[in-house]
């Protein structure tokens, strides 16, 4: 999907697959209020925004990211605040929930704090250089397993 849009008195034909490449190469910085899904990744919309036009992060705001980001076809969404009031879920289903929220990192080693993925590298190193660079600590670090087999332990026939 390609749409015009004019950014700080710019214009720019901003293209889905584009926007994928550019964010593809890099790790979502932290996520503070709101975030849109690209590649299955959270990340800051102004983070995908500036990545896709060169732009200055002060050059336009999270709201006109977001409108910009979600009119490309990308989910935009604003996270919940560690301790709000959330709806009730059985542990079965806060589970699946939280297994939803691995699968695009299958394979990977995640940051995870709060029940929410931090970061997700190819290596261990990797994802604790980035918590390190923004100051951030984890409640846990692993790697995402690969087949429903190694993520039940169970031994290879």
């Amino acid at each position: 999907m390609v749409r015009h849009v004019k950014i700080s008195g710019q214009p720019f034909d901003l293209d889905s697959r584009d926007v994928e490449r550019v964010t593809a190469k890099v790790l979502p910085d932290p996520i503070r209020d709101h975030y849109v899904i690209v590649g299955g990744r959270r990340f800051p919309p102004k983070q995908v925004l500036a990545l896709a036009t060169g732009l200055d992060r002060a050059d336009f705001t999270t709201h006109q990211a977001r409108r910009v980001l979600r009119g490309l076809g990308f989910s935009a969404a604003r996270r919940m605040a560690a301790g709000s009031a959330a709806p009730r879920r059985s542990r079965r289903s806060a589970g699946s929930v939280f297994a939803e929220r691995l699968r695009p990192h299958i394979g990977k080693w995640v940051a995870v704090k709060d029940g929410e993925v931090l970061v997700a590298a190819s290596t261990p190193s990797e994802v604790l250089l980035w918590l390190a660079r923004h100051d951030l600590r984890a409640d846990s670090l692993f790697q995402v397993p690969t087949s429903e087999e190694a993520a039940g332990g169970a031994a290879p026939a």
